[in-house]
């Protein structure tokens, strides 16, 4: 697999970045960022249901900045344990909670706290805080037990990470045998210029991280996964200062991607 993080790549100050940003993405929603935010961005672009998303507190989705959507990718069951991973102000994680039932559960894991604040009060809003469980932690190190979890649905968070390979084990150890991947993350026909690589905002922005399609399936394969596929795919970027600031050729967008974890991993 392709080196993603140049040579001495400060991912500390890459952490730092991640939390700043989206701290200032719970503080000013309409401020100037290099990617989309909001529910009219989720419905126009992503295939949200705007029906469904009325019942999710403004205050979670004018925090959303997903770059697909994995609730499309597969049918959540009732009594499912869901995990959003990295759940940020807890938009996908209350759909989620809702379409697992009263018998289900749904954690989120997210490590800035401004959202987690947020995930915490919208859950008490909408009132599914006795299925509804957030969690301080990163993806590398989930505060999740083995085994213990149905459906891994993550957004936009595995171009933020420097290790990946080590992010799709984590996922796979939460699975349960047969349990199931739903990941919506960024995409690039090739490989990334150093100068892209090596700027934290773009970065933090889920743009200087991003993949290539073979490149999912890899990391999914090494991983213990079976079943990969793309489900769907985003013009995420749209119109925003991150697609001018890379090749056009590079086409900057977004895929959703399902994959199963076997039955021994």
């Amino acid at each position: 697999m392709a080196l993603h993080c140049p040579v001495n790549f400060d991912a500390a100050n890459l952490r730092r970045q991640i939390e700043s940003m989206y701290t200032r993405v719970v503080e000013q929603p309409d401020g100037e960022f290099h990617f989309h935010r909001g529910e009219r961005y989720a419905i126009d672009l992503l295939g949200y249901s705007a029906a469904e998303l009325e019942k999710v507190p403004e205050l979670s989705k004018s925090c959303f900045a997903g770059v697909g959507n994995p609730l499309l990718i597969d049918i959540l069951l009732p009594g499912d344990v869901v995990l959003d991973h990295a759940c940020g102000a807890g938009m996908d994680l209350l759909l989620a909670a809702r379409k697992v039932g009263p018998s289900g559960y749904a954690i989120g894991v997210d490590m800035t706290p401004a959202m987690r604040t947020r995930a915490v009060m919208a859950s008490q809003l909408a009132g599914l805080s006795h299925r509804v469980d957030i969690r301080d932690g990163v993806y590398e190190e989930l505060p999740v037990e083995d085994a213990s979890v149905d459906v891994v649905i993550s957004n936009g968070v595995l171009n933020l990470a420097p290790d990946k390979s080590r992010v799709f084990r984590e996922i796979a150890r939460v699975l349960k045998p047969g349990g199931r991947l739903l990941l919506a993350d960024v995409v690039v026909q090739r490989e990334l210029r150093n100068e892209v690589r090596q700027n934290p905002d773009l970065w933090a922005a889920c743009v200087g991280g991003a993949l290539q399609e073979a490149e999912f399936f890899e990391l999914a394969r090494s991983a213990g996964f079976t079943h990969a596929r793309i489900s769907h795919r985003f013009n995420c970027f749209r119109g925003t200062s991150a697609e001018r600031k890379v090749s056009r050729d590079l086409f900057l967008h977004s895929l959703n991607f399902f994959a199963r974890k076997g039955a021994v991993c």
